[in-house]
């Protein structure tokens, strides 16, 4: 077995130091500031594009709470009922922001049909436009860093929350453009209307979140990984190093690789020369991936059929026949 994984060493034991804790505190801490700040400008204006605004912090207020507790259980180590490590809760944080966002649409909907069926009621938009935009900045601000902060340790629980926070910014940049062009018309119905249309982009956003966390919790293989992983075998069986590879398979777990295959090798070859030279494609194969990587090698002799009883039967090797050109 082949592994790479110096970011998780001694992370159980790390507090806020740890810069994906920090930038989890940081993204809570935001939250909150925007839900206040945007509860008041609804009070203040009686704007329903502010209210879907406001809806929408709620939802990334609940969402942020449950990716600081995805994040710490995702640290926690392998043990003997998740052998694998529990990087899976990642998928599950990312289905449930997006089903909060879904949710949070709907509302955002209901409530702009009634204001467009009754007449909205609005004051004060002058304020409300210079709170909103300046929270639009901060969420611009601080969706970047979560956004650069997961690329940079390959995590998907900040990867989803920047990305939702980027979406609440541009909802906010939405609902300024409605109360803008509310306060230089002065029809009023634009602010309904501008609510629903924030409504659909942020359900949007919602489903696109939930794709990702249905795509992570099937183990959809990445097209993308499985060509890196199947040119270095190839280029290993070309160079002479194995004679030949088969039963490839791979799975991500979050900021994790697991990849598993079948070498063969000469059938006079030493277990102890096979063993180097299996290290050898591993490392390759670690190396083309800033994941920690864990690598199960399984070594054959290259007569693989006459090595194995009458009767022996492999599981389907689902990606023997990817075209690599």
């Amino acid at each position: 077995m082949s592994e790479r994984s110096p970011a998780r060493q001694g992370l159980t034991g790390i507090g806020l130091a740890d810069p994906r804790r920090r930038a989890v505190a940081v993204s809570v801490a935001a939250a909150f500031l925007m839900l206040g700040g945007k509860l008041t400008a609804y009070v203040l204006t009686g704007s329903a594009a502010i209210f879907s605004d406001a809806m929408e912090s709620v939802v990334h207020l609940l969402a942020t709470i449950f990716v600081g507790f995805s994040l710490w259980y995702s640290f926690q180590p392998p043990d003997t009922g998740h052998p694998y490590g529990h990087g899976k809760i990642a998928y599950f944080s990312s289905g449930f922001e997006g089903a909060l966002i879904l949710i949070a649409g709907i509302a955002i909907v209901v409530t702009a049909v009634d204001d467009l069926i009754r007449g909205p009621s609005l004051s004060r938009l002058d304020l409300g436009l210079a709170m909103i935009g300046a929270l639009a900045v901060v969420n611009l601000l601080l969706g970047v860093y979560l956004i650069r902060t997961g690329k940079r340790y390959n995590n998907l629980v900040l990867i989803s929350n920047g990305e939702h926070v980027l979406t609440d910014m541009w909802t906010s940049f939405g609902v300024l453009l409605g109360i803008l062009l509310v306060r230089l018309t002065g029809l009023s119905w634009l602010d309904p209307a501008v609510a629903i249309v924030v409504a659909v982009n942020i359900m949007f956003a919602g489903g696109r979140l939930v794709r990702q966390s249905v795509r992570g919790l099937m183990e959809r293989a990445d097209d993308g990984y499985t060509r890196s992983i199947l040119d270095v075998l190839e280029t290993a069986r070309q160079e002479g190093i194995i004679s030949n590879y088969h039963q490839v398979r791979h799975r991500r777990v979050h900021d994790q690789l697991w990849v598993e295959y079948h070498l063969l090798f000469p059938v006079d070859l030493s277990i102890t020369r096979a063993h180097d030279l299996s290290h050898l494609v591993e490392d390759r194969i670690a190396a083309g991936f800033d994941d920690d990587v864990y690598v199960t090698a399984h070594l054959e002799p290259d007569h693989h059929d006459d090595a194995h009883p009458d009767g022996h039967a492999e599981p389907i090797d689902p990606l023997r026949n990817v075209d690599l050109r």
